[in-house]
């Protein structure tokens, strides 16, 4: 599973690689009631393979329309290397034909990227980046077209600034899931379908065993050491659902000394509370119990394991877009 910024990247390098030309739309700004965010991506070759979005559909169809006629490639300089923007949804027919919300805009820079050398490098270091859970940047200077990746990240989707535009890109963001079973079945799924990378960890052979979901790695290894290697960062998230300290309190007693974006444990009121009476044994302080988000989720009311995974989801969402490591598109 892939991020959508980080998916578009690494389909762009791969067309660049293939020696394919690509068009690169990228949503600068908006009003009204947009689709997608600031910062968003669609690719396309030149034969029409298209990945990502930056409307519900009836934009993209517009652009493929446009560059099937010839017209988008009419509107590039002689060298075809200047990008421009184009500004969809200005009157209310055009935000009726393309099915904008009434008053909606959508600003979009369009580039036309050639398999360059230095095209190819540029996006090769930023797939590499992505790849290791590292936020950068593309840097686009305006005038000349030409992409490179900026040496400070921003907190802004896109910030423009002397003909030259910075646009953040986000890794995937990772879910360690604690405990085989129905909750975590649940909660999977939906962080799937929300495009999370999700891992479910269990050293119980009995319970990993008889655990599938598809697109989920398993791994029966020690919970502390999957922590420590791989979710002490911004983008990872940590979920113990096992019901079983043996589980749940080996990988908190990491979790809670990571960068992660979110750590919750399941349980009730009193569970809880005699979690965060045992976490001070395992060496953890005041400060870091704090960061537990335990009774996991927010209080729906949920009763079975598929409304459980919905408020777990309902509070790891809210949380993540509270993160202030992460800029979303």
């Amino acid at each position: 599973m892939q991020s959508s910024q980080q998916q578009i990247v690494n389909q762009v390098t791969s067309w660049l690689e293939s020696g394919l030309s690509v068009w690169l739309c990228t949503i600068l700004k908006t009003w009204g009631s947009s689709p997608r965010p600031i910062g968003a991506m669609m690719a396309c070759t030149l034969k029409g393979e298209l990945v990502g979005s930056i409307s519900g559909g009836c934009i993209e169809e517009d652009f493929l329309k446009q560059l099937q006629d010839g017209s988008l490639k009419s509107r590039f300089d002689d060298e075809g290397s200047k990008p421009f923007v184009v500004r969809y949804g200005i009157t209310a027919e055009e935000q009726a034909r393309l099915k904008l919300p009434c008053g909606g805009q959508l600003h979009v820079l369009l580039e036309f990227i050639a398999p360059t050398e230095d095209n190819r490098k540029a996006f090769s270091r930023l797939q590499e980046d992505l790849e290791k859970h590292t936020k950068v940047s593309r840097r686009v200077n305006l005038d000349s077209g030409v992409i490179s990746v900026a040496e400070h990240s921003t907190t802004d989707a896109v910030v423009i600034e002397s003909s030259v535009m910075v646009h953040s890109l986000s890794p995937m963001y990772r879910l360690l899931l604690l405990g085989a079973g129905d909750v975590a079945k649940f909660v999977a799924e939906m962080a799937l379908a929300l495009e999370y990378d999700v891992t479910l960890c269990d050293p119980r052979p009995s319970y990993l065993d008889n655990w599938y979901v598809e697109g989920v790695e398993k791994t029966s290894r020690l919970p502390d050491d999957v922590v420590r290697e791989r979710f002490n960062n911004p983008y990872s998230g940590i979920i113990a659902l096992a019901h079983d300290p043996r589980v749940d309190d080996m990988a908190l007693m990491e979790a809670l000394k990571t960068e992660a974006f979110y750590v919750g444990a399941m349980g009730s009121e009193r569970t809880s509370a005699a979690r965060r009476q045992r976490l001070p044994e395992l060496g953890l302080d005041k400060e870091e119990i704090d960061l537990l988000h335990a009774p996991i989720g927010f209080q729906i009311g949920s009763k079975t394991p598929a409304e459980i995974a919905i408020s777990v989801m309902a509070e790891v969402t809210a949380r993540r877009h509270d993160n202030p490591a992460k800029q979303e598109g």
